[in-house]
């Protein structure tokens, strides 16, 4: 018997990745151009970790709480964000670009830290929005976001006010 849901399993895997959009591992790549330094935008990305550390954030619902910074460069910020619930952890890289002193470029990557998990309901996307939205980086100048369902885990169906 285990061995037959051991195949189900692996033949719906291979199904799945074969017919889907999205990619083979719960995760999302995310580009966005912001009108401001690099300097800046990393600024106030940290800030909004540094706010949304603790659980108070998501008392009333939502996961925009239990974010951890873990190491920071000029170039590239590494964070985590856990899940309020299943406490499930999933590793963030924030990758900046100068494209002039007052233009960056940000590349977003956000990958569930479980082997197995290949749906997320959009957490992936949701983790990296919700540190840009949360930041009020949307409302920079020149703001542009870019991404698809084949660069983000269930990217259309995302409810980030849920996750």
């Amino acid at each position: 018997m285990e061995n037959v849901k051991l195949r189900y399993l692996l033949i719906s895997f291979v199904f799945y990745t074969t017919v889907s959009a999205n990619p083979l591992h719960a995760s999302c790549n995310v580009d966005w151009n912001f009108g401001l330094a690099c300097s800046d935008v990393q600024t106030q990305i940290k800030e909004i970790i540094s706010k949304w550390n603790g659980p108070d954030n998501c008392k009333a619902g939502g996961e925009k709480c239990f974010y951890k910074l873990k190491s920071v460069s000029e170039t590239e910020l590494k964070a985590t964000h856990e899940t309020p619930k299943k406490h499930y952890v999933d590793d963030l890289t924030f990758t900046f670009t100068k494209k002039s002193e007052t233009q960056c470029s940000v590349k977003g990557y956000s990958t569930s830290e479980t082997w197995y998990a290949v749906l997320d309901f959009g957490t992936n996307y949701c983790n990296l929005h919700n540190l840009i939205t949360g930041a009020k980086l949307d409302k920079s100048p020149q703001y542009s976001e870019s991404t698809s369902n084949s660069k983000c885990t269930q990217f259309s169906s995302a409810n980030c006010d849920k996750y």
